[in-house]
């Protein structure tokens, strides 16, 4: 249904029974609703006070002057979170009002639990008609129109007039705000019940895959291979890194342009390269002369790129490397993808850590890295670890991508949730 103006009279309720005055309003109505409910303008049924700044020299840490909210980042999830004060509040909110950022954030409702200085960041509703929930949950419904009423180039804020006009649907009685808000938090506590699980796979994902690798490379993930292979235990050895490895090798572009992998064309999340850049010779960085081949490694030396890891395929052998890049080509005693799993490691990469030097720029020496000592199984053995972890691992990445979209869909859900409250549909 279209948008459209509609003159109605809005009944101001005092009380459950809505006693109280009457007036003639303008309000835009977005969609149609139940009968018996009426969009009014918010101004109509709650009191608006907006924000204003105190003085900077009034501001202080002593929590016995008045607790100040400035804006989003003195919000918590419920409730105010507060870290300043102020000798001279202006506008202050009473218990129980919603405080709402109407400046740069926009929305984030949250509850007032007592009297606070509010800046111009944010604004303070209370009301005699409406439900402080009824209001919270509205704003998180009707957030858009915060955006599409707000003005400013450096910093997005909506002015008294929107927050006044903003539409806002209200329900015959007070028993039925009640009702919806009762029917929402009802299927929000189930829904945040699921995403606190759901988030616990996620961040979980990361000690998980530590754990894995931390196995892999202590010789506990294959020791029941070992057993039935008939491979003594004794068989792994102690090697450093300068042991496994063939030096580098430089090369110079060639040819009217070249693929370069810089030290940031790493995805450090998933350890691959995103995309080589493709860069004309003539302007090539002086940086750009490390050699590639098939199965060689990189490992970034400098921080904060430490994580920066990629295996070179045979789609990449053509690229050169940054001088940023340790490129370890392995001898025939270590599979490449074993050392490339012990390099993504929690426990290599902490290892390396006490090894950073320098202020501008730090990094890692690389007699530091190849000094490295890396347990060492037999070759047949190297490749089954690999084997084991990329089943793993694989099995890991899809929980923890099955867990990111459910993450997705409860937000989606929570907002269908919402529109259908504010549609009378609970």
């Amino acid at each position: 249904m279209a948008k459209k103006e509609i003159e109605h009279t809005t009944t101001m309720l005092g009380s459950q029974n809505m006693k109280g005055s009457q007036r003639m309003v303008s309000v835009v109505e977005p969609y149609e609703l139940p009968e018996g409910w009426k969009w009014c303008r918010l101004g109509d049924v709650a009191e608006i006070i907006m924000g204003q700044s105190p003085a900077g020299t009034s501001m202080t840490e002593n929590q016995n002057d008045i607790a100040f909210i400035g804006g989003a980042s003195d919000m918590g999830e419920e409730l105010p979170n507060i870290s300043r004060y102020t000798s001279e509040p202006t506008k202050l909110s009473k218990r129980d009002d919603v405080i709402v950022c109407i400046r740069a954030t926009l929305g984030r409702p949250i509850f007032s639990d007592g009297i606070y200085c509010l800046g111009r960041g944010v604004a303070g509703i209370r009301s005699e008609t409406l439900m402080k929930e009824y209001i919270k949950y509205g704003f998180l419904n009707f957030e858009q129109y915060l955006y599409d009423k707000a003005t400013g180039s450096t910093f997005l804020q909506v002015s008294s007039k929107y927050l006044n006009e903003m539409p806002f649907p209200l329900p015959p009685t007070l028993a039925e705000q009640q009702r919806i808000v009762n029917r929402i938090e009802s299927m929000f506590a189930k829904l945040d019940e699921a995403k606190e699980k759901a988030q616990n796979v996620v961040d979980g994902f990361e000690t998980r895959k530590a754990a894995i690798l931390h196995k892999a490379f202590t010789g506990e993930l294959t020791a029941k291979w070992r057993k039935e292979n008939g491979v003594s235990d004794d068989s792994w050895e102690e090697k450093t890194l300068g042991e496994l490895l063939f030096p580098m090798t430089s090369k110079n572009p060639t040819g009217d342009t070249f693929r370069y992998i810089d030290i940031d064309a790493i995805d450090n999340e998933n350890q691959v390269v995103r995309c080589p850049k493709t860069i004309v010779t003539s302007e090539a960085p002086s940086r750009a002369s490390r050699e590639l081949k098939e199965n060689d490694v990189l490992f970034s030396m400098v921080r904060p790129y430490l994580k920066n890891i990629a295996f070179i395929d045979n789609s990449l052998s053509d690229c050169i490397a940054s001088t940023g890049f340790y490129i370890c080509r392995c001898k025939e005693v270590i599979f490449p993808f074993y050392l490339y799993n012990f390099l993504c490691s929690k426990d290599a990469i902490d290892y390396l850590m006490q090894f950073m030097k320098g202020d501008n720029s730090p990094s890692i020496r690389k007699d530091d890295l190849l000094g490295m000592k890396i347990n060492l199984p037999t070759l047949p053995e190297q490749v089954e670890i690999v084997r084991i972890l990329d089943i793993i691992i694989e099995k890991e990445n899809k929980a923890k991508q099955a867990a990111e979209s459910v993450l997705e869909q409860i937000d989606l859900l929570k907002k269908s949730i919402l529109a259908r409250a504010f549609r009378g549909e609970l």
